[in-house]
């Protein structure tokens, strides 16, 4: 019995970038840091938060790349001439990625509380019932 992939799929015309980007969602870090929430706040519009305590606006970046969401945090390095006795407050360099489907746009991102809120929305879908004339050959 021979197994189809998804893109292969006979009824899934045009879908090849779909298997492409499961695949891709996959490679994508499943490292735990910085911990986030996604939460649906309407019908169409969702919501990212980050834990992302100790970080500056400016420590930051926020961009979109080949469909997804790329968020970026870097400190600079303010230990200089201090004795840590402990160090447990994580303090390092991330990069967290989300896959946005089509017609998803990223919206504001507010920082508060050492959250990063970043909003996305989704256009709604447009109905077409478009008709085949058929010539005669």
């Amino acid at each position: 019995m021979t197994k189809l992939a998804l893109g292969t799929h006979p009824f899934l015309l045009g879908f090849e970038q779909l298997e492409r980007l499961v695949e891709r969602t996959a490679k994508s870090g499943n490292e735990g840091y910085p911990p986030y929430n996604i939460e649906q706040t309407s019908e169409n519009s969702y919501r990212i938060t980050l834990a992302v305590a100790g970080f500056a606006e400016a420590d930051l970046a926020i961009t979109v790349e080949d469909s997804a969401l790329v968020i970026r945090g870097r400190q600079s390095d303010d230990s200089e001439g201090r004795v840590f006795l402990h160090r447990g407050i994580a303090g390092r360099q991330f990069q967290r990625s989300f896959v946005l489907a089509d017609g998803v746009d990223v919206g504001e991102a507010v920082m508060e509380n050492g959250l990063l809120h970043v909003d996305l929305t989704r256009a709604e879908p447009e109905r077409i019932v478009q008709t085949i004339n058929i010539k005669k050959g």
